[in-house]
């Protein structure tokens, strides 16, 4: 059966109307799964398997059947865990259908069909009794319910109801708890996600600097975690300002609270500075004594060299509501404030006793200046990236006279400011979809900097422009930079064409256009971890799970193995075995042509390894000799180790096979490629062959 979803093409901006598989949906989900991930995480995995042998043991040595609750299955692998470890029967939850489709072959195959039923069910709704889904309340409770903030994926709510309903009381649980750790630092590179700095502009007549409104500057953000490979962060990037602490526990074999509360901890600062980020992460211990411990520390934290590289759990950044200043030794109280689903932190000075536990109580933090809720973190760093910044002055002056009428098409950008400020005063345009949030910020924005009568907001699709919006005027000079909300691989913004040729007729004769053009690069690389997600497993812990893989190749193949997905890769290294290439241009000056543009060749393999993919990016060419990368900023050593532009996802294209090469004579020489931009469309379709 066959079913019409209608989707917004990111890089045409039309309207579109598909016909899908009625299953798409289940195979995306499980193509972008990171059950691979999972399955490749052999310290989980080892883990996990130690502490259920454990809790079986002592379940049997006070002389009871060993009965296990698997909340959240997946694979069915724990179940299989606990099976094989001597549990008498397991009932494994898993709510997504494919899922538990998978996990009944899954058991099957392992020849544990009499010891583990596969419920499909959300655990809440699972019944208990003579006719229920189990017969008995269990005395083993078994989960992996856990994402990198611990309780984003509703553990707690699950664990509140699984031990009112679905356990026996003084059960056994893997993991028996888990403990959330923080440390505060300082860090203008993190801090750069979360605030917008001022921008100060060399004009003709003197020096201006761009702010942010005031609400900005007071505003608390959003309560959504931030969570990245910290593991990638180099420690020059930030300052300790405290140890790490304990910030709260939770132990899953008691009942556990669900309801928001908070925790308060006092820190003494190891170092004065301003407190701006509270770094975190959490640990499992799989056993009552601790000993059997899962840990997600960073690098300057954990004492093993032997890192565990794992993508579904990482570490949190979050931003204190503002920057506190810390002296050394001067003790602070740092209070974490919890719902059911997600974290958020303040810092207060430690006064009388009294007064500080009066405070401890926060509310959620509200955005109340909309641009938390307009820009991601990326595009708060890149917004304040000043040699960015500086590229697009420098080009902006090239081209800017003091009679330029100037129209800017990009979401939420700083250009159209730029541009006044560089002495276009006669008019400024800045276009966009109907958007009250985009229009409330740039409205306080225009205000906070005196530009509210000197910059036009036009509220119009770039088709439906018409000369009255623009005062009869003619555009002489088209900007953007570009970006769009809307993108998520690097040519979508590519939408600038189409919006440039859309507003054709409304250009001077001799329009400059900023950009005048684009390029898409590509480079064959080695992934130093990335490639689990896509790796099959095979068996995992003497497990065999070639069902799962069979089904994530059989959802890529649906289609998703065709395409390209984004990946910021600052955050995952890998080495580059090609050198890299252009390989289409993307004329700005010209309007989008009817045909399509491809191009095929071939790019030569120079050092050895594992060929994982190619990963792809684009460059603007914003005047004669400025241009913005997106990708690769440089390989920074004759290893090939790469530097990626931290502010953008980069394209990553997985091969479906990998060909490694020892040494320099098993090199295939080189890797072919094909790749088409279909300009009716807006999609890149691309083919390798090794």
């Amino acid at each position: 059966m066959k079913t019409f979803c209608g989707r917004a093409n990111p890089t045409t901006g039309a309207m579109e109307w598909l016909e899908e598989d009625e299953n798409y949906d289940y195979h995306q989900e499980i193509a972008r799964s990171r059950y691979a991930d999972m399955l490749h995480d052999k310290d989980r995995n080892v883990k996990y398997y130690q502490g259920i042998r454990a809790a079986v043991s002592r379940v049997k040595e006070r002389g009871e059947k060993a009965i296990v609750l698997d909340i959240g299955t997946g694979t069915g692998l724990l179940s299989m865990m606990a099976a094989s470890a001597g549990a008498d029967f397991c009932y494994a939850v898993e709510v997504f259908k494919p899922m538990a489709n998978a996990a009944v072959k899954i058991v099957e195959k392992n020849g544990f069909r009499d010891k583990i039923k596969v419920i499909n069910k959300h655990s809440t709704e699972v019944t208990v009794g003579p006719d229920g889904d189990m017969q008995c309340r269990a005395n083993i409770l078994v989960t992996e319910l856990f994402d990198t903030e611990l309780i984003g994926e509703g553990a707690l709510p699950t664990y509140e109801h699984a031990h009112k309903y679905l356990v026996q009381e003084g059960c056994e649980a893997v993991p028996h708890r888990a403990t959330v750790y923080v440390q505060l630092v300082e860090s203008k590179r993190m801090w750069s996600w979360n605030k917008l700095f001022p921008v100060h502009v060399e004009a003709e007549d003197g020096e201006k600097i761009i702010v942010s409104p005031s609400e900005m500057e007071d505003c608390p953000g959003v309560p959504s975690v931030c969570d990245i490979q910290l593991n990638q962060m180099p420690s020059s990037d930030f300052t300790i300002l405290s140890d790490v602490v304990t910030m709260f526990s939770v132990d899953f074999s008691k009942p556990v609270r669900s309801a928001s509360t908070s925790y308060r901890v006092q820190l003494e600062p190891v170092k004065s500075g301003k407190a701006q980020i509270v770094l975190s992460w959490w640990d499992i211990d799989m056993d009552p004594s601790g000993m059997i411990n899962c840990t997600m520390a960073p690098y300057w934290v954990k004492s093993t060299s032997a890192f565990q590289w794992r993508d579904h759990w990482m570490q949190c950044v979050y931003f204190l509501p503002n920057e506190e200043p810390v002296l050394q030794g001067e003790k602070v109280y740092l209070t974490a404030c919890r719902d059911e689903y997600s974290v958020w932190y303040k810092l207060q000075k430690a006064r009388g006793e009294e007064e500080n536990k009066a405070a401890v109580r926060v509310e959620s933090p509200v955005c109340r200046c909309q641009a938390h809720l307009l820009w991601n973190r990326p595009r708060f760093g890149q917004l304040n990236d000043e040699n960015r910044t500086r590229q697009y002055i420098k080009s902006l002056t090239k081209v800017l006279q003091t009679d330029s009428v100037c129209l800017c098409i990009s979401d939420g950008s700083l250009l159209p400011v730029l541009a006044h400020c560089l002495g276009a005063k006669q008019v400024q345009y800045f276009l966009f979809d109907k958007d009250s949030m985009l229009l409330f910020f740039f409205l306080k924005f225009f205000k906070a900097n005196n530009l509210e009568d000197k910059i036009k907001i036009i509220e119009a699709r770039p088709e439906l422009l018409t000369s009255s919006h623009l005062e009869d005027k003619k555009i002489s000079v088209l900007v953007g930079e570009p970006f769009f909300t809307t993108s998520l691989l690097p040519w979508h913004n590519l939408y600038f064409w189409y919006a440039r040729t859309a507003v054709t007729s409304h250009l001077t004769s001799s329009v400059t256009v900023l950009p005048q053009s684009a390029s898409l690069h590509m480079m064959i690389v080695e992934f130093q971890d990335l490639w689990r997600i896509r790796s099959p497993c095979g068996t995992c812990e003497g497990f065999d799970v070639q069902t799962m893989d069979d089904m994530i190749k059989n959802s890529l193949n649906f289609r998703e193995s065709k395409e390209a997905e984004p990946h910021p890769l600052w955050e995952y290294p890998c080495k580059s075995l090609s050198d890299p290439q252009e390989v289409l241009t993307f004329d700005f000056r010209k309007t989008v042509p009817e045909y399509s543009l491809s191009t095929e060749g071939s790019v030569n393999l120079l050092r050895k390894g594992k060929s994982h993919g190619a990963v792809l990016w684009m460059e603007y060419h914003l005047a004669a000799d400025i241009s913005v990368n997106t990708g690769l900023m440089q390989i920074s050593n004759e290893k090939g180790n790469c530097e990626w532009n931290p502010h953008c996802k980069q394209a990553v294209y997985f091969f479906s096979s990998v060909i490694e090469s020892e040494t320099l004579s098993d090199l295939p020489s080189a890797v072919t490629y094909a790749i088409n931009f279909n300009t009716k469309t807006g999609e890149i379709a691309m083919d390798f062959k090794l």
